[in-house]
């Protein structure tokens, strides 16, 4: 039983580095390469067991980086995954415009992305823009809305902030109206 351990101890090849195995630096190099200005290493393989604490697979040895772009392969696996785009807009651009134009009236809205907290709202339907305004959805009530939204937004304390326009959207007509008038009343659109 004690031969089988020493043999199998002495087959298993292992490493054992000792203060020695770290010569002192040559006080003459050599040659004049790069590998020759390192010290040399005296490495004995002796008497130790494999030890226990090393994976046994190797698949466990592969370190992965944390921050990786993914290929076209691992993106068909995993379809669901949104880009990194979509996962950092909304601490990059925070604040989000929402204009809405019904037959009656013309909405907007600014939006925290992160908390869905809404900072600003202006609409042709409320009391005294209903009373006040000839027409609730024409290019005076679109300047109004949007002088309405800077207001509100600047006294929210936000400066800035982003439209993203739907599918197949312009910018232009009614909606340029609100955009310009907010950029004219000091929002910057990002």
């Amino acid at each position: 039983m004690a031969s089988c351990l020493t043999s199998a101890a002495a087959s298993t090849p292992s490493f054992i580095f000792s203060a020695e195995s770290f010569g002192a630096r040559p006080t003459k190099p050599n040659s004049l390469s790069w590998g020759s200005s390192f010290p040399k290493l005296n490495i004995s393989t002796d008497i130790i067991a494999s030890p226990s604490h090393l994976p046994l697979n190797n698949k466990d040895w592969v370190i992965q980086a944390a921050w990786t772009r993914r290929s076209r392969s691992e993106a068909a696996k995993k379809p669901n995954r949104r880009s990194w785009k979509q996962r950092t807009n909304m601490y990059m651009r925070p604040f989000l415009l929402n204009v809405f134009f019904s037959k009656r009236f013309i909405h907007a809205k600014v939006m925290h992305r992160g908390t869905s907290k809404v900072i600003s709202v202006a609409t042709t339907n409320s009391k005294e823009l209903r009373n006040t305004l000839p027409s609730l959805t024409d290019n005076n009530a679109c300047r109004v809305i949007g002088k309405l939204i800077a207001e509100r937004s600047k006294e929210a304390d936000v400066f800035a902030m982003a439209y993203e326009p739907r599918k197949n959207e312009r910018i232009e007509g009614k909606l340029g109206i609100v955009l310009d008038t907010i950029k004219e009343n000091g929002i910057i659109f990002v």
